[in-house]
């Protein structure tokens, strides 16, 4: 597959640093690899965003951030209220397969979770998905609460026809308590979807020369392999 979308249960899941993850372990084996982050919001004008830890975790320059909005919030929502031109679905969907054309994979992460609205018309990561036939990948956390806000993710995308290629833990503890080490079991048990990987707590910290080295160890590496390496 060429196209793969990056979600999560809510923000501050880890997103970010699965997608440059995802894309470190695609470079490590050969692949040409573009992200797109089509709105990111939080951030000023000429400061560097999520796309700029991507690059600076994963080596991958090419990366395209379609909008941006100065205020912490759902794209739609900040879009109204700093005057600035909605996203259009169609407008990102052109942009991703443009991409496509030219790479062997593209990672493109959403904000906030899956239903976050991200632009005119109210569309979603979701809407996306469908427009490109692309799969999601559901970034979640590890601890309580992670039962319910995954396996409602999962659902949301199996009622829209999305397919979900896996779970990925956002950030494994350095010392798992009893919740953590349950969900191992659970959270593919309740959504019925792989756990595909988890990446260990503060691994965005790491310089970018043992992220990329790591990077391909956090995952599973028969579901690495189909889902995202084989090109």
């Amino acid at each position: 597959m060429s196209i793969l979308m990056v979600t999560g249960t809510s923000t501050d899941v880890g997103k970010t640093v699965v997608t440059a993850a995802l894309a470190a372990a695609a470079r490590e084996a050969g692949l040409s690899v573009a992200v797109c982050k089509p709105a990111q919001t939080g951030v000023a004008p000429g400061e560097p965003g999520d796309l700029a830890e991507v690059t600076r975790l994963s080596g991958v320059t090419v990366v395209v951030e379609l909008a941006r909005y100065p205020e912490p919030l759902a794209p739609d929502t900040a879009a109204r209220r700093s005057g600035l031109p909605m996203l259009r679905c169609d407008d990102v969907v052109e942009a991703v397969r443009g991409l496509a054309d030219r790479h062997d994979l593209v990672l493109v992460e959403g904000a906030g979770g899956l239903l976050v609205r991200m632009g005119a018309e109210g569309f979603t990561l979701v809407d996306l998905a469908l427009a490109l036939g692309a799969p999601a990948v559901v970034v979640a956390a590890a601890g309580l609460g992670t039962l319910n806000h995954t396996e409602l993710t999962t659902r949301a995308l199996a009622a829209a026809g999305v397919a979900c290629a896996g779970a990925v833990i956002g950030s494994w503890p350095d010392e798992p308590g009893l919740a953590e080490r349950c969900n191992l079991d659970d959270l593919p048990a309740v959504t019925g979807v792989d756990l595909a990987g988890s990446i260990p707590a503060g691994s965005g910290r790491l310089d970018p020369a043992s992220f990329a080295a790591a990077a391909s160890t956090w995952f599973d590496g028969t579901w690495l392999k189909a889902t995202v390496t084989a090109g």
